[in-house]
């Protein structure tokens, strides 16, 4: 785990071996004992103020790997709370070199590659180092230097080549930064994958009931507001560690810009308004995020949907459910009224109705019949398969913002999935804050029809709270969707580790967050055989002394 930032570390050896500060000082090995508890975010300065020093404020990151290289990120910000918009980070308006170096060490003994890159005042200071000439599957340890001062170490891995026999991944999503501390991340710096997938709601735009903590910046409804946000949860230690631990994989849904927004459509706004927001909340996003710069934001958008692949062992295809949705005719009206939601998700039977838009659905079938890995992963946002949340005996309820709202589209895609025989296709998926494990049926409406594949639906980092190991109307829920295996509403992440013959997934939950600390546990797991569609429960063991939730705090508002 990589060491917490030291001010008096500010030896950096360029790739010819000039010491470019006083007597070079050996970089320490990457260590397990960064701090438990997470530090208060720094105070904001007020506007217009300067804070020279350390520019490492919001740590460092690595991402997309591939077989020969990966991205290296970090963002300038002496001061990340300045709320100047000329000023963000309390950087001064010009670009600034910042020096980076890989090494096949921690003590960074053996330098293997290393460059300047430019930050600059448009993209907020941040750099993103697409580093090649890498070996596959293997450890790497990266660093920067900026303003005279070292960054921490970073640890990542490229992706493996040919034949791997395992491939280890931790999903994660939604962390409401107000609703509890980041203890699934602390563990996951204890215990790094080989990469963190994470299916969006890295921030959120609103501020709620806090529960734990406070956002101390402005509701975000512009660049500044975003680039603002961004950094308040970039200054979480524990954050921070799971970001320097492995490399991260990442996708939005829709928080990082306005809640259950679809395409060009917010509620409360009109399309005019909503689009200059969404671009400033998506520039804000590239600029926090470890990406490539084929992700960077043209026009009003970005394309986020891609695929990486693990050897012959996983092809990983990363969706995009919210830039290309379809959620309501052309010609609807969007109206502000909250209790109008019915009207603004239209007709759930509307064939106009699309999920991923006409260009990336296809893309993805083609990708998913055509592709080489044994294993066919789908990381994406919404929960897939049905769930009908309504009481017994009442009529069926869905959440219209998922899979439910677009039952049309989900069908063409199982019905393709099964034309093409897709082979051990499993879906990932955030957004619920809940951990569920589904089978996915050619037809829900029959549990005899066959399976397609499965779904693990990550539960939230701290989003609801500490949440409950049960649900008090769990069996209901089960009853009446025979295809969910399992359902849970405590906070953790799901961990899947993947061989040729099996992937085995564990749902890891903390008893609470609303105070750091909380241990880990392996709350279910289960595994999916290579060549046989669905799920196999291997164990599922509630936690003692953890209340049952009551449903009414998991309803259809408060989820996503």
């Amino acid at each position: 785990m990589p060491t917490p930032y030291d001010p008096g570390r500010r030896t950096f050896l360029s790739a010819a071996g000039l010491v470019l500060a006083a007597p070079a000082l050996a970089t320490p090995a990457l260590a397990a004992s960064a701090p438990a508890t997470p530090a208060p975010a720094p105070a904001r300065t007020r506007r217009g103020g300067s804070a020279p020093g350390n520019p490492f404020t919001l740590g460092v990151a690595s991402g997309d790997p591939a077989e020969d290289g990966v991205v290296l990120w970090t963002r300038l910000a002496p001061d990340p709370l300045n709320d100047d918009p000329e000023r963000p980070g309390g950087m001064p308006s010009e670009p600034r070199p910042v020096e980076w170096q890989v090494a096949e060490d921690s003590g960074f003994a053996r330098i293997v590659r290393s460059g300047t890159a430019t930050a600059t005042p448009e993209l907020a200071h941040s750099v993103h180092v697409e580093v090649g000439g890498l070996r596959p599957g293997r450890e790497y340890f990266y660093r920067f230097r900026a303003m005279g001062e070292l960054s921490p170490a970073g640890r990542t891995r490229t992706a493996p080549a040919g034949d791997p026999s395992r491939l280890d991944l931790a999903v994660v999503s939604c962390q409401q930064f107000e609703h509890g501390y980041y203890t699934v991340y602390r563990h996951l710096a204890d215990d790094p994958p080989q990469a963190i997938v994470h299916l969006g709601d890295y921030i959120y735009e609103a501020g709620g009931e806090p529960r734990a903590r406070r956002h101390t910046t402005p509701d975000p409804v512009d660049l500044a507001g975003y680039r603002l946000r961004h950094a308040q949860y970039r200054t979480d230690p524990d954050l921070q560690a799971a970001h320097a631990a492995a490399p991260w994989i990442v996708t939005w849904d829709d928080h990082e810009v306005v809640n259950n927004y679809s395409g060009d459509e917010a509620r409360g706004m009109t399309r005019e308004e909503f689009a200059e927001r969404r671009a400033g909340a998506y520039k804000a996003y590239y600029e926090h995020m470890p990406l490539r710069a084929s992700a960077a934001p043209s026009g009003t958008g970005m394309r986020l949907y891609r695929r990486l692949a693990f050897g012959r062992l996983a092809d990983l295809f990363v969706l995009d459910t919210r830039q290309y949705r379809i959620a309501n005719p052309p010609d609807a009206d969007l109206t502000p009224e909250p209790e109008a939601n019915d009207r603004l998700a239209g007709d759930r039977l509307d064939p106009r109705r699309s999920m991923l838009g006409d260009e990336q659905e296809r893309w993805l079938l083609d990708g998913l019949s055509g592709g080489s890995g044994r294993w066919r992963l789908v990381a994406q946002q919404v929960v897939l398969a049905q769930r009908n949340l309504a009481a017994p005996g009442r009529p069926e309820k869905f959440r219209l913002d998922t899979w439910d709202g677009f039952p049309v589209a989900r069908a063409r895609l199982l019905r393709a999935i099964a034309e093409r025989n897709v082979p051990n296709l499993v879906v990932l998926t955030g957004d619920a804050h809940t951990a569920i494990a589904a089978d996915l049926k050619a037809d829900f409406g029959d549990p005899a029809s066959g399976t397609l594949g499965s779904e693990l639906v990550a539960t939230s980092v701290t989003s609801r709270g500490d949440g409950g190991d049960l649900r008090r109307d769990g069996d209901a829920v089960l009853a009446a969707n025979p295809h969910i295996r399992f359902w849970n509403d405590l906070r953790g992440h799901t961990r899947c580790t993947i061989t040729p013959d099996a992937l085995r997934a564990e749902f890891r939950v903390v008893p609470y967050v609303h105070e750091p600390g909380a241990p880990e546990h392996v709350r279910a797991v289960f595994r999916v055989t290579a060549g046989r569609p669905g799920l196999e429960k291997l164990s599922d063991t509630p936690l003692p002394d953890v209340p049952s939730v009551d449903p009414a705090t998991t309803s259809d508002g408060i989820e996503g």
